[in-house]
């Protein structure tokens, strides 16, 4: 056998014998603050539209977000979860389907139903929303622990009790939130929202504009490539406090376009394609009629998935829980099989 001959063979043998190791998956973590998931497998709530006055203009809402069929209904409302992920994801949550998403923790608000969704269990000592570093690990932290994702996680909230959250102290996450300025890169639309988030009129001194935490977001995605991030929306639970329906439509409308916006990027980008998932759920939900602005007392909540390895899309029957989604994460980080089923 001559020398090239040999090194073929050998190269041959090499690669089958040691195939090419998958690099570890990119991994987008997306909440929705305070969102139904009444809203979001049916579409606009005709009766909390007509019989309450949590709305201005009623027939301007109705005209723009309701259908009778209820396919087209929820597709007005989010068409990118009913036209894309729906299509080539999972979604989980359709109580009335048999497909049951639910909150593990008994408090039914922000902090508690963050702990649970980043570190996999419910905390009963966090009882307020205060500003107190949390002593339970997230998996951001883990995973920053980790060779594959360390120094490549960053975090991006509207909601300024995120840094607590999250521990960025003890953790080493980078996270922006609230009014923040954002100093670890420097692009146009970066100092444009550092120079100019605080001149738009604000509407909730501790929550900044979801547009802003989005675009601050995107701009870090498409500079520093993090493995891991978290991007926390924040302004459908406040315009639900604020007892504004229509506010809290509109803004799950332009929430469901920015993160197609991000899923159109990845789809873009050569270190993103093929190799990232979108995992995208809420803190809690909320009540029903008069009790519509409060968070009410269900545990129900909700969850999608879109990634490159999904099988099986559609609705996913089960039931499943919300403590299940930091585990899925990290077996999803080492490819090794997770509670809630992604192939």
């Amino acid at each position: 056998m001559n020398k090239f001959l040999f090194l073929i063979t050998l190269f041959l043998f090499i690669f089958f014998l040691f195939p090419k190791k998958e690099p570890p998956p990119n991994i987008f973590l997306i909440t929705l603050d305070g969102v139904r998931w009444q809203e979001v497998f049916y579409g606009i709530d005709k009766n909390l539209v007509e019989k309450t006055n949590y709305v201005n203009d009623k027939q301007l809402l109705l005209d723009k977000y309701f259908t009778i069929k209820l396919s087209e209904r929820r597709k007005k409302l989010m068409p990118f979860m009913w036209n894309y992920v729906y299509k080539n994801g999972k979604l989980f949550g359709d109580s009335l389907k048999m497909s049951n998403f639910s909150l593990t923790n008994n408090k039914i608000f922000s902090y508690p139903g963050y702990n649970e969704i980043l570190t996999g269990k419910a905390d009963s000592t966090i009882n307020s929303n205060a500003k107190i570093y949390n002593k339970n690990i997230t998996i951001l932290e883990k995973l920053n622990q980790t060779i594959d994702y360390k120094n490549k996680i960053a975090a991006f909230a509207s909601w300024d009790v995120f840094p607590f959250i999250i521990n960025d102290k003890r953790s080493g996450v980078p996270v922006n939130a609230g009014y923040m300025s954002e100093l670890n890169l420097k692009t146009p639309i970066v100092n444009y929202i550092n120079k100019n988030q605080k001149r738009t009129p604000v509407i909730w001194d501790n929550v900044r504009l979801d547009v802003y935490t989005h675009n601050l977001a995107l701009e870090y995605i498409k500079k520093k490539k993090p493995k891991f991030i978290y991007i926390a929306y924040g302004e459908t639970d406040d315009f639900g406090h604020s007892e504004k329906y229509d506010f809290y439509i509109n803004s799950l409308n332009y929430t469901d376009n920015m993160i197609e916006e991000l899923w159109n990027y990845v789809q873009k980008n050569k270190f993103y394609k093929d190799n990232t998932y979108f995992i995208i759920t809420t803190d809690h939900g909320r009540g029903l009629m008069e009790n519509w602005p409060n968070h009410g007392k269900s545990k129900a909540s909700w969850l999608a998935i879109l990634g490159p390895k999904i099988k099986n899309t559609g609705l996913v029957e089960g039931n499943f829980y919300a403590s299940q989604i930091a585990e899925t994460i990290l077996n999803m980080s080492k490819g090794i099989d997770t509670k809630i089923p992604i192939e």
